[in-house]
C-alpha cells in the first residue's frame, strides 16, 4: 500500500447487546470510502481494541477485509504482552490486511531499549507494510525521531508513523532524519494544516467517521497548498476536530456518528455514554457546527 492520503480510524459499532455490528461496520467503511477516503485504520485508540477480545479483533479486520476488497485495511496492532501482538499481526496478514499500525504495548511503558524490542518484534512478524504510532499522552511511550530513523534503518517494511504527540515540530524532526523514506502521517484531528505544512503526507482522522466530506475537503486544501480555503474550513471544523483529542473523544466521535445517522453513541466499558449536562453541551456543539455546515 501507499502510505499516503486520509485513512479512517474507524469506530467499532456495537449492538444492544454491545456485541461487534459487523453488518454496519461495513456499511460503515464503504461510506467513507464512497466519499474519498483512502482506506480505513481498525483497532486503534478511536476503535475501542483494548475492550476487544482477540477473536473479535480478528474477525473485524475479516470484515473490512472482505468489505473493502481492493481498498486498504490497516490493523492496528496493540496488546497488553508481545506474543499476543506478534500473534495478532500474523493474523491481520492472514485476514487480508495490507498493512500495520503497530502501538507501545498497554500499560507498561519504560525505557528505548525494551519498547523498541516490542515495537520491532512486531514489526518483523510479517513482510506487510508498517506505521509505528506515536501517541506519549496516551500510551506514555514517545518515540522521538532518532529512534524513528533507527528502527527505519533496521526494517524495511517500517514506511511510516503517526505523529499524535501534539506537537507540529516533530513532523519536521522526522522528516529531517528521514526525508521520504518514512511517510509521517498527522495522528491528531486538530493539527491537519499545520501538519501539512510541516510536510506530513496523510492523516489518521477521527471526526471522518461522521464527516467525511468535510474530512477530505480540508486534506485536499491542505496538500494543494490552498491555504485560505484550508484555513476558512479548518476554523468551523475545529470544535469537532478538538473532540478528537480529548479523554473521551469516543463518546465524542460516536455521538457526532449517532447525529449525522451514521451509527450509534454504545461504547463498552469502562466508557460510557456521555450523560447529563455534558452531553448536552457536546450535542449544542455537534449540532451548532452541523447547522452552518459549510457547502
Amino acid at each position: 500500500m501507499e502510505w499516503k492520503g486520509v485513512l479512517s480510524a474507524i469506530t467499532t459499532p456495537f449492538k444492544a447487546d454491545y456485541a461487534v455490528d459487523h453488518a454496519f461496520l461495513a456499511e460503515h467503511a464503504k461510506w467513507q470510502i464512497d466519499h474519498g477516503v483512502d482506506g480505513i485504520v481498525a483497532l486503534g485508540s478511536l476503535g475501542e481494541a483494548a475492550t476487544l477480545a482477540f477473536d473479535e479483533k480478528v474477525a473485524i479486520l475479516k470484515t473490512l477485509a472482505y468489505a473493502l476488497g481492493s481498498k486498504p485495511v490497516v490493523a492496528g496492532i496493540a496488546s497488553l504482552s508481545t506474543q499476543e501482538a506478534v500473534s495478532l499481526a500474523r493474523a491481520a496478514q492472514e485476514a487480508g490486511c495490507a498493512g500495520l499500525m503497530v502501538l507501545p504495548p498497554y500499560v507498561y511503558s519504560t525505557d528505548w531499549r525494551e519498547m523498541k524490542a516490542h515495537v520491532a518484534a512486531v514489526i518483523g512478524a510479517t513482510k506487510l507494510t508498517c506505521m509505528l504510532y506515536n501517541n506519549p499522552p496516551a500510551y506514555k511511550t514517545d518515540f522521538v525521531a532518532p529512534q524513528i530513523a533507527e528502527l527505519a534503518a533496521e526494517h524495511a517494511n517500517l514506511r511510516a508513523v503517526k505523529e499524535s504527540s501534539g506537537d507540529a515540530r516533530r513532523v519536521t524532526a522526522t522528516k529531517a532524519l528521514c526525508g521520504d523514506r518514512i511517510a509521517v502521517f498527522a495522528g491528531l484531528d486538530d493539527m491537519i494544516p499545520e501538519g501539512v505544512r510541516a510536510g506530513a503526507v496523510g492523516w489518521i482522522a477521527g471526526l471522518v467517521n461522521a464527516l467525511p466530506r468535510e474530512t477530505m475537503t480540508l486534506f485536499r486544501h491542505a496538500m494543494r497548498g490552498e491555504h485560505e480555503k484550508a484555513d476558512a474550513l479548518y476554523r468551523w471544523f475545529l470544535p469537532l476536530l478538538r473532540m478528537d483529542v480529548l479523554p473521551k473523544f469516543v463518546q465524542y466521535i460516536k455521538l457526532a456518528q449517532q447525529e449525522v445517522d451514521k451509527g450509534n453513541e454504545r461504547v463498552r466499558g469502562p466508557r460510557l455514554v456521555l450523560a447529563g449536562t455534558e452531553r448536552e453541551e457536546t450535542l449544542a456543539t455537534i449540532r451548532a457546527a452541523l447547522a452552518s455546515r459549510p457547502t
